[in-house]
């Protein structure tokens, strides 16, 4: 257990240092070095998703030498974040090609769909993070780098959707959705307006089915911790249709605000709201501690939404303004979500004690 605590706050490290740096890209003057304003991709995607993806997998597999990966991941964060242009990708390269590893053990111990699809998942990784060592620019890895992301919770999501005992066909739907994702992928290197457009439509299919087909359309009727997930999901399936949307219509994007609107419509909008609610049943495996769940929860939860839609309309609108306080909000949701896991768990461990105290005096 020791040992996971210091690959999270290298994790931390690059989660808190990327939402510095995504400001800074805003407009707000933090007094960071410009540079780093260019690594707010990086440091999310690579440095902390990878480190937490992989610390969760490598506690999951519950083999020492896994923890390995977080620990290449994070570092790679933490070189990159020191300026080191060699060292850092090619340590976050090293740590998503062992993500691929550990997807292949956890594979041989149970060869599931949705492992394979969460493996999909970290080799979309490997070419984000090569890609970019290579020199690539983030716009042309950032389409590897969100199919990381969206493949591992999509993974995730069919997993849990086999308690409600769908057929064979659905589950091919949902292969089919993710075999035309990774064509669109490929596209990504002869064709890439193609490959924008039909990764748009594909995240569209894929937010449907997760609507159709998620056991949150039935949970988010039942009340607690449970309904708070449901909405977590639901919410993040409309942002990855609108961002879909945004890639279906507009086709490839460089820079600008349909880029912005687009990456953040599921990078934030989705992605950090399955963190939001997958946040009560991860950290518990990943740290041994329980999440303290609260009704207050919603704050955050509502903060991260309502901010992105002022972020959107920002960008739509050409409303510099709103585009910027909505990035603001946006990381001050974030920041109040670690803020109150760690205080209301601190609390209830502390609770937890003095009654096992009380017990025994």
């Amino acid at each position: 257990m020791k040992r996971r605590f210091p690959l999270l706050a290298l994790g931390m490290v690059a989660l808190l240092t990327g939402l510095a740096a995504g400001l800074e890209r805003l407009g707000w003057q933090l007094g960071v070095a410009p540079s780093l304003a260019l690594l707010h991709g990086p440091l999310m995607i690579a440095g902390f998703f990878g480190t937490l993806i992989s610390l969760e997998r490598a506690v999951a597999l519950d083999r020492p030498p896994a923890y390995a990966v977080p620990a290449l991941c994070g570092l790679g964060a933490l070189l990159t974040l020191a300026g080191s242009r060699l060292a850092g990708p090619l340590l976050l390269t090293l740590g998503s090609l062992g993500l691929v590893g550990i997807f292949a053990a956890a594979l041989r111990i149970q060869r599931a769909s949705f492992l394979l699809v969460m493996a999909a998942g970290a080799v979309a990784l490997i070419v984000g993070n090569a890609a970019w060592l290579l020199g690539q620019p983030v716009p042309a890895v950032v389409p590897w780098w969100m199919a990381f992301l969206v493949l591992t919770i999509a993974g995730e999501r069919l997993e849990l959707s086999r308690m409600l005992l769908h057929g064979a066909r659905v589950e091919h739907q949902f292969l089919g959705i993710v075999g035309l994702y990774g064509l669109s992928l490929l596209l990504t290197f002869v064709h890439p307006p193609l490959a924008w457009h039909l990764t748009g439509a594909t995240l569209i299919l894929l937010a449907l089915w997760l609507l159709r087909y998620d056991v949150a359309r039935h949970t988010v009727r039942q009340p607690g911790l449970t309904r708070f997930i449901a909405w977590c999901l639901l919410l993040g399936y409309g942002w990855l249709v609108v961002g879909g949307l945004v890639m279906l219509v507009r086709g490839q994007l460089v820079a600008g605000p349909w880029y912005d609107a687009a990456l953040h419509a599921v990078l934030v909008g989705f992605v950090f709201s399955m963190v939001f609610g997958h946040a009560p049943i991860i950290f518990p495996s990943v740290l041994g501690v329980p999440v303290a769940w609260r009704p207050f929860f919603y704050g955050h939860l509502v903060l991260l939404h309502a901010a992105l839609i002022v972020r959107l309309v920002g960008n739509v609108a050409g409303l510099l303004l709103w585009r910027r306080w909505g990035g603001l909000l946006n990381a001050l949701a974030i920041l109040i979500f670690l803020g109150v896991t760690v205080g209301t768990t601190w609390v209830e461990q502390r609770r937890r004690r003095k009654q096992t105290f009380d017990a025994y005096a």
